[in-house]
């Protein structure tokens, strides 16, 4: 709640690790959830558009991109967390109407009862498996779906292949979109197999990401945007170089992604787990 003290530091044992709410010392109203160790979520309970994690910003670019300003939404979250975006777009764009799918039941109601939602948000938590979920959606329900499901600090195989990406395609409008966050580092061979597989369902597409992530200096995040119409490529530019932490638009995914099959369910693995102590500075 918006009045939790600064120094309250909530510990709790949720089905997927132990779970941790971290008062954010500069935002008295912020929070980071870590799940074993790793920082999943921030949120700021007084300001929803408060967004710290520099992926997430790009993440938020996105969706203030793809349609007029304050226009609602239908919108579908794969993973919850500590839900930063359903609550960044309920105060962007209000009315949309939103459903979170997130596997962890326990986390559910600790986000629930230490962070509570906007009271006038339309958003819908379901517990589950992100692919179940999908599977039993109605074609073109949805403008938008934003996928960043991840293990601990990894992203299941079952939600990183051909036959996965084709279902978020179904149940996207003709004019909707997907985007999505992808972990990894040197030399980028899942992140390059993940956009190859994105593109068989929704090929037209751009990446957003640290230069260096890019190009396989470090390990991190890249956001994917992804359509069946050409993505608002300038507007990225702007906002990616504008952010506290500039980043670049890759659009040429052709070269980006030479060499690298599409992943389909037999092959498929899950993300690669970040190199040992990187999350010890966000603790």
């Amino acid at each position: 709640m918006a009045s939790r003290k600064r120094s309250e530091r909530v510990v709790a044992t949720v089905a997927t690790g132990v779970a941790e709410l971290v008062p954010d010392p500069d935002h008295h109203t912020a929070f980071t959830l870590l799940l074993d160790g790793a920082p999943q979520s921030h949120v700021d309970l007084a300001d929803p558009t408060y967004l710290l994690f520099e992926y997430v910003r790009r993440m938020a670019a996105a969706i203030d991109l793809i349609g007029p300003p304050g226009q609602p939404l239908r919108a579908l979250h794969l993973g919850g967390g500590a839900m930063t975006l359903p609550r960044y777009l309920a105060a962007t764009r209000p009315g949309s109407a939103q459903r979170v799918v997130e596997i962890d039941g326990e986390l559910v109601e600790l986000v629930r009862r230490s962070l509570p939602l906007p009271a006038r948000a339309s958003i819908k938590v379901r517990v589950g498996d992100a692919r179940e979920a999908v599977s039993g959606m109605r074609e073109s329900s949805y403008d938008l779906v934003v996928l960043d499901v991840f293990a601990g600090a990894r992203t299941p195989a079952h939600l990183a292949s051909v036959e996965f990406m084709s279902a978020i395609a179904r149940v996207l409008a003709p004019g909707g979109w997907l985007i999505a966050n992808i972990a990894d580092g040197p030399p980028l061979r899942y992140a390059k197999a993940q956009v190859a597989t994105i593109r068989t369902a929704l090929p037209s597409a751009c990446l957003v990401a640290d230069s260096s992530v890019l190009r396989g200096r470090r390990f991190g995040n890249l956001v994917v945007l992804a359509g069946r119409t050409p993505p608002p490529v300038d507007g990225l530019v702007r906002r990616a170089a504008g952010d506290w932490f500039p980043g670049r638009v890759e659009t040429d995914l052709d070269r980006f992604t030479s060499g690298f099959a599409p992943v389909t369910d037999t092959v498929a693995v899950a993300s690669p787990p970040p190199p040992e102590g990187l999350f010890g500075n966000r603790q």
